[in-house]
Formats: structure tokens, C-alpha cells, sequence
């Protein structure tokens, strides 16, 4: 039987993602006063949106004649490099922070992964995953910053494009690393959608966009602080800097506590449960971020639809989530 990721032949070989659905949200659109869809990256077979960008890029390395994968990770990236190194029959090995989720770390085990745990952060997993990849034929995954994981990630908005057919009023996404952002510009571009608005979302203590646009350049932050430890880039890549250049993109920072709340209620409305770091995006409607930008004039008082992305996330059980109400003091 051939594997579901190939095609027959001499055709090409098929995307590892899969097209996500476009869900209309009866809740959230009552909160936020306008239709608000869902585009829903949690269904991804590896739980995340990194798929689409990780799956393109190791796909073309594998064509090159990569012998081994290595991925420094957070926790997403890492099981996307590890699917796609199992889909295309490539050994991989994935550094990540120590303290990992022990269900990320049997996620890992279930794709055929060889783990490490290096170091409190992701800077620390990659300088060690820098090492490895001297090896002959040991190619690294970025988590976030290459052409073509951008490429991948563009293709959320071609999907968009085919569902909704006309450009929403904004789009709300989640900033980590950037590499989400610098993709989905890339698609807006490719399909005309420059002037729709990109509201840029982070938590304080892992804001490296934000301070970047402040500083008018790239910003390495002391240390991440934040609960979400998936945005956790201590400095946001180039690319996503360029961005604000070619697209209209709103940077917002909302509080570890702004967030938790929006996992919790979109738990409660949606029957999802999705991390921290996706819920930085969330929270730009449950927190009243998208009105306060529509009462100070920052965004249209009509925007018709909006698109949330919601990223997903592997490093989120019930256990976590207990663990991440304790943190902020809350049983």
C-alpha cells in the first residue's frame, strides 16, 4: 500500500499538511461584534500549523540528499520535523529545552525521534543543534527562519482565499519566532491581500516583535519570562521586521494571565484545548484588544469578517493547564 504523503508515478510528491478547515465562530463573533472564522492549524496531524513550513522545507531537502534531520525546538517545530523525517523516512534528531512536556516527549518517542534536552530556552536547544549538524549529510530545520518554511506557511492564506473568496477585515495571529508572520505575508502577497491587517500577537516577557518595531530593529530579549513558552525566540527573525514594510501589521502584547484566560474560554466555547502561545492570538478578542483598536482608530469600525489563526499547540494537557493556573496564583 503506498504511503498517504506520496503520489503514484512521476507525479509530485504531496504536501504533509493537510487543508484545514475554516470554522465560523458564533461565540466569538458575539464578543467581538462581527464575524470571526476559525482557521483551525490545532487539526494539523502534528497539532500545529509548523507542519505546513517544516513539511515543505524538509521535503525539498530531502530531494538534496539529507541523510538526517536535526530541529531545535520549543515543541511544535520539533514534532513537525520529526512527522515529516518519518513520513520521508530520515532519521531525525530533536534538541529541545530541558523541562519539556512529558506529553511532547511521548509524541517525540511515538514519530521515532531521537531527543535531547539542552539548556532553560530554545536559544540554548539551537546552539546545540548547531553542533550537530556538522555531520556530513545532517541538515537543520529552523524552527522559523528560512525561504522555504515561509513558502509552506503561505499556503494558509491560499486556503483562505478559496474559502472565503473575498479578503477578510484583519487577520489575528500569534508571533513567536516570526515564521507564522513572514508567511502568511508572503501568501497576502501572492494573492493580492496587502491591505488587509495583520494584528501581531505576543505575550509579555516573550514580545521580541514588538520591542523590535519599537526599537525600529531587531531586539534580543534578556530572557523569556512569559508562560508561553512557544514564542519563546529571544529575537524575532529579519524577515518578520521587512514585514511591516509591505503589509499593515499591528503589534500587540497582552499579559500570561490575558492569555490563560482565552484557553479557558475557547475551551469552554470551542471544546478545544490549545497552548499558551496560541492563545496570545485568542486573546486579541477576548481581552477587547480588536475593539480598543477600532475605538482608537487603528482598524475599521466595520471590518466585516476576521480571521483568527489558531495555532495550535502540543505542549497542553489538563495537567499543564492546571499547572499554568498555578503559576498565576489560581487553583
Amino acid at each position: 500500500m503506498m504511503d498517504g504523503s506520496q503520489k503514484s508515478g512521476n507525479e509530485e510528491q504531496r504536501h504533509l499538511h493537510i487543508v484545514t478547515p475554516l470554522l465560523e465562530s458564533w461565540t466569538l463573533s458575539l464578543v467581538a461584534g462581527t464575524t470571526v472564522f476559525l482557521k483551525l492549524e490545532n487539526i494539523q496531524p502534528t497539532g500545529s500549523f509548523k507542519i505546513r513550513g517544516i513539511g515543505h522545507f524538509c521535503q525539498e531537502v530531502a530531494k538534496k540528499g539529507c541523510k538526517h534531520l536535526v530541529c531545535s525546538s520549543g515543541g511544535n517545530a520539533g514534532v513537525a520535523a520529526a512527522y515529516a523525517a518519518r513520513k520521508l523516512g530520515i532519521p531525525a534528531t530533536i534538541v529541545l529545552p530541558k523541562g519539556a512536556n512529558p506529553t511532547l516527549l511521548r509524541r517525540l518517542e511515538r514519530e521515532e525521534a531521537e531527543v535531547q534536552m539542552v539548556g532553560k530556552i530554545w536559544d540554548d536547544a539551537n546552539m546545540k543543534a548547531q553542533e550537530l549538524v556538522k555531520m556530513n549529510g545532517w541538515v537543520n530545520v529552523h524552527p522559523f527562519d528560512h525561504p522555504l518554511i515561509w513558502k509552506g506557511h503561505g499556503s494558509i492564506i491560499h486556503e483562505l482565499k478559496d474559502s472565503l473568496g473575498t479578503p477578510p477585515g484583519a487577520i489575528i495571529l500569534s508571533v513567536g519566532g516570526g515564521g507564522l508572520l513572514a508567511g502568511v505575508v508572503s501568501g497576502m502577497k501572492e494573492v493580492g491581500w496587502q491591505d488587509v491587517p495583520i494584528i501581531a500577537m505576543e505575550t509579555r516577557g516573550a514580545d521580541c516583535f514588538n520591542q523590535a518595531i519599537q526599537a525600529k530593529r531587531l531586539v534580543t530579549l534578556p530572557d523569556i519570562t512569559s508562560l508561553a513558552k512557544c514564542l519563546g525566540a529571544k529575537t524575532v527573525a529579519s524577515r518578520a521586521l521587512e514585514c511591516i514594510h509591505e503589509c499593515q501589521i499591528i503589534s500587540e502584547v497582552v499579559s500570561d494571565e490575558e492569555a490563560i484566560q482565552a484557553i479557558e474560554r475557547f475551551l469552554d466555547d470551542e471544546r478545544m484545548l490549545v497552548e499558551p502561545a496560541c492563545g496570545a492570538a485568542l486573546a486579541g478578542i477576548y481581552s477587547g484588544c480588536l475593539g480598543q483598536l477600532q475605538a482608537e482608530g487603528h482598524l475599521s469600525p466595520n471590518l466585516g469578517s476576521i480571521v483568527v489563526i489558531v495555532c495550535g499547540g502540543n505542549s497542553i494537557d489538563q495537567a499543564e493547564l492546571k499547572s499554568l493556573r498555578a503559576q498565576l496564583g489560581r487553583s
